[in-house]
C-alpha cells in the first residue's frame, strides 16, 4: 500500500505546486488524471525520490521514503514523461546500460536479463536497431523494460501514452495492465482514455488538489441520465456557453456536436438524452472546481503558503 499524507510543495515564489494530497493507492493499476499543470509530474518525482516535499507523509508498505528516498530504490521502477535514451545505441545495449546505472543484478546474468525483458515488451525482434529508428511505441516499451528491471513493487508511469498512435496505445495498454497484475502501478495522464481503459480507481487532481477519488463506472453512473446531445451553429453554441453546462462541443460533419449537462431535463429543442462518458464526468469535475476557485476569497497560491508558513 502506497500512502500519501497531506502532501504540499511549494517552490520560491511561492508557487504551490501541490495543496495537501491525501491517498491510499492498493496493489493494482491506480489512475492520476488531471490537466497538465495540475501537480502531477511534481507527485511523480517526489514519489520516485527526485524531489523533496515541503511537508507531508509518504509511505510504501510502512516505509516512509521521504525520510529514507535510497530504501525505495530497490523497489521502484519509474518511466518518466521525458526518458533520455542514447539514440545511436542499440536497443539492447541502451537496456544493459540502464540496468547497470540500477545496480540490477540477475543469476543468469545481465545479458540474459536484458533478453528476457526484451522479449516480454516485444521488442525482441528490433534489439540489434538503434534506439533512434525505434517509434514512439517502440521507446516507451524500452521504457518499461527497464522500470520491470530488478521486479519493482511500485511501477511509477508519467504521461506514457501521450504522442502515440492509436495501434501503439492500444498495445501499451495491454503491457500496463499485465504489469499491473503483480504490483502497484501510478499511471500519471492528462487523457481520459488511459484511465478509462486501464484503471479499477483513479483520483482526479487540480491544481494541486485531490478534488474526487472514484472508478469509471462510478463516476459515469453518478451523472447518469443528465447527459443530452444535438447539434448547433456557431452562434447557438456561443449561446448554449454562456446559458448552459456545456461539457464537450466537436466539429461532426461541418456542424457543431454538443453536449451539455442538465439535471432538470430542461433542454434545448433538438437535444437529446444519451449515454454519460468519462470524459463528460471528468470536464464536469472540472467545472465545478474552476467554478469553486473562481467564487474562492482566498487565492489558492496564498492560501497553500500560508499552511506551510505555519
Amino acid at each position: 500500500m502506497l500512502s500519501l499524507r497531506n502532501l504540499v510543495k511549494v517552490y520560491p515564489g511561492p508557487v504551490s505546486a501541490l495543496r495537501g494530497v491525501d491517498l491510499e493507492i492498493p496493489r493494482g493499476m491506480f489512475g492520476l488524471l488531471g490537466p497538465n499543470g495540475a501537480g502531477k509530474s511534481t507527485l511523480m518525482k517526489i514519489l520516485s525520490g527526485l524531489l523533496e516535499p515541503t511537508s507531508g507523509e509518504v509511505t510504501l508498505d510502512g516505509l516512509d521514503i521521504v525520510r529514507h528516498p535510497e530504501a525505495l530504490r530497490p523497489h521502484l521502477g519509474y518511466l518518466p514523461q521525458e526518458f533520455g535514451f542514447y539514440p545511436y545505441l542499440t536497443g539492447e545495449a541502451m537496456l544493459l546500460y540502464l540496468l547497470k546505472l540500477k545496480g540490477v543484478t540477475a543469476p543468469r546474468g545481465l545479458k540474459s536479463l536484458c533478453a528476457e525483458l526484451l522479449e516480454r515488451v516485444n521488442l525482441t525482434f528490433a534489439a540489434k536497431r538503434k534506439v533512434k529508428e525505434y517509434s514512439g511505441g517502440m521507446r516507451q516499451r524500452l521504457g518499461i523494460a527497464q522500470a520491470l528491471a530488478g521486479n519493482p513493487q511500485l511501477i511509477i508511469v508519467d504521461e506514457p501514452t501521450a504522442g502515440l498512435d492509436p495501434e501503439e496505445r492500444l498495445r501499451f495498454y495491454r503491457l500496463l495492465a499485465e504489469v499491473a497484475n503483480e504490483r502497484t502501478v501510478l499511471l500519471s495522464t492528462h487523457i481520459v482514455e488511459d484511465v478509462a481503459m486501464l484503471c479499477p480507481r483513479f483520483a482526479v487532481i487540480r491544481q494541486g488538489r485531490v478534488v474526487a477519488i472514484t472508478s469509471p463506472s462510478e463516476a459515469k453512473t453518478s451523472i447518469q441520465g443528465t447527459i443530452f446531445e444535438g447539434t448547433a451553429s456557431a452562434t447557438e453554441l456561443a449561446e448554449l456557453q454562456r446559458t448552459r453546462r456545456v461539457t464537450q462541443a466537436v466539429l461532426f460533419e461541418g456542424r457543431n456536436r454538443v453536449r451539455i449537462h442538465s439535471t432538470g431535463g430542461d433542454v434545448p429543442a433538438g437535444f437529446e438524452r444519451v449515454t454519460p462518458t468519462l470524459e463528460d464526468a471528468y470536464l464536469l469535475m472540472m467545472k465545478d472546481t474552476r467554478e469553486a476557485s473562481a467564487t474562492s476569497q482566498q487565492p489558492p497560491v496564498v492560501e497553500a503558503a500560508r499552511e506551510v508558513a505555519r
